[in-house]
């Protein structure tokens, strides 16, 4: 593999493919040193590229769609091999990364007369900050660094983006690629670990500092970017909860819930992590997810009909594998699924829990992970209680009749709330959370508003 990115090559990174836990590949890894030159370029570019028209810059947003759509089988296998996800919905990650660079570049960024008087004219402009920071997880690298990157040039700033050390290859790729439509030095991906992350986040020439990720990491870049002032959007982990209504058909929602539960083997931030459901109904729900989970094809992303494939580290399996040992230690019942071994490869297979006792780690913390806890109510208002119980509050859902949903919907502590659906994220819909789960948004034109600030000009006369 070559790419022109620049980085220090006197110290590679080593890069496993999770179906195989074998390294198969190296990434250059960035110098604090180099790191240093690689902001002081994009601030340097910065001037030119913030003076530019914003027609311009939609053009260059074009180019870069453009550019990626020409690269989808490239990248998609590469993505596959590195992160583990099945081929076709690596193929989709890329194709959508590529139309986010076009629906981005359509938004509207525009001046607004908040005073038109014969005595005073006062205007806002949204200005960009300067050097942004764009830090992306390894569940879906493509997308998630894209909807980071195409808002921030949009408004005019530049961009160094560092990938996690857990799927570098595909983000230099893509990088490489994109750099080919845009200025020189206007976008920079890095690749290192948490010393270099820390060095970027530090930065003083680093204006703003966006970081999708686990909210461990989220507050150690909060309180670094703090002590300098420095703007930060973070979006965090979720426990999303989701909650079906007394009379809901289970069997006929059982797949969607599954499958919004499943999507990417767990490695969703907005994926239903837990489901609760009443009494009388749990058994039958239990068992339709059960069947489902039996059936689902585990494998390697890159063989034919693979469904799910591997978790992307050995870390996150044996933690999945922990929490669910934890839950039965405790009296849940584990039905189907579980540690699987095959070849080396960091395999767990769809994994159903219920009977689990309130309080127990699987409920409270977010497991990230093929495995779905099943936990039945009494009454509406417990389910409710229990589902804002956590720290988290990025998503949630409601499944059943929509008007007595939208009652339970408006009673859910977090950022989004889906009825009869789950997970459901959009170019034109802004997506955050509350509480531990983030700060600010992203997406759409709200997105976009995140990597600007505003600028007043005031005229008398």
């Amino acid at each position: 593999m070559t790419t022109t990115v620049t980085a220090a090559r006197e110290s590679r990174l080593p890069v496993a493919n999770p179906a195989t836990g074998q390294v198969f590949d190296h990434a250059p890894r960035c110098t604090v040193d180099a790191l240093e030159r690689i902001v002081a370029r994009a601030r340097s570019e910065f001037r030119d590229w913030s003076r530019r028209t914003d027609a311009d810059r939609r053009e260059h947003l074009h180019a870069c769609g453009a550019a990626l759509s020409h690269h989808v089988e490239e990248l998609a296998e590469l993505l596959a091999r590195e992160q583990g996800k099945p081929l076709a919905d690596a193929r989709a990650e890329v194709g959508l990364a590529a139309d986010w660079f076009r629906h981005t570049a359509a938004l509207p960024l525009e001046r607004e007369s908040l005073v038109d008087e014969p005595a005073a004219h006062i205007a806002m402009d949204r200005v960009p900050y300067g050097v942004v920071a764009a830090i992306a997880p390894s569940n879906y690298p493509i997308i998630l660094a894209v909807t980071k990157i195409a808002p921030a040039l949009l408004a005019g700033n530049t961009v160094v983006l560092k990938p996690s050390p857990l799927t570098p290859l595909s983000s230099l790729r893509m990088a490489e690629i994109l750099t080919g439509a845009l200025p020189p030095g206007v976008l920079t991906a890095v690749v290192g670990d948490a010393e270099l992350g820390h060095a970027l986040v530090a930065h003083p020439d680093v204006a703003l500092v966006s970081f999708t990720g686990s909210i461990e990491v989220g507050r150690a870049i909060a309180g670094t970017a703090a002590a300098r002032l420095a703007h930060t959007v973070l979006e965090l982990g979720g426990n999303d909860p989701c909650i079906v209504l007394p009379d809901t058909d289970v069997t006929a929602i059982a797949e969607q819930i599954f499958w919004r539960a499943m999507r990417n083997s767990g490695q969703f931030c907005a994926a239903i992590k837990r489901v609760y459901v009443p009494e009388d109904r749990r058994r039958e729900l239990v068992e339709a997810l059960s069947a489902l989970a039996d059936r689902v094809v585990v494998g390697d992303g890159l063989e034919a009909g693979t469904e799910l494939g591997p978790l992307v580290s050995r870390q996150l399996a044996d933690r999945v594998a922990a929490l669910v040992e934890d839950a039965g230690a405790r009296g849940a019942t584990v039905h189907h699924g579980g540690a699987a071994s095959r070849g080396g490869g960091y395999f767990h297979r769809p994994t159903i829990v219920s009977d689990l006792p309130a309080g127990t780690e699987l409920e409270l913390t977010e497991q990230f992970g093929p495995v779905l806890p099943v936990i039945s109510y009494h009454e509406l208002a417990d389910a409710v209680a229990r589902a804002n119980s956590t720290e988290y509050g990025l998503g949630a859902s409601v499944w059943g009749d929509p008007s007595a949903a939208r009652a339970v919907a408006d009673e859910l502590d977090c950022g989004t709330v889906w009825i009869n659906d789950h997970g459901d994220l959009r170019h034109d819909v802004p997506f955050g959370g509350t509480r531990s789960s983030g700060l600010g948004v992203e997406y759409g034109y709200w997105g976009l508003l995140e990597y600007t600030r505003i600028k007043i000009t005031s005229v008398k006369g």
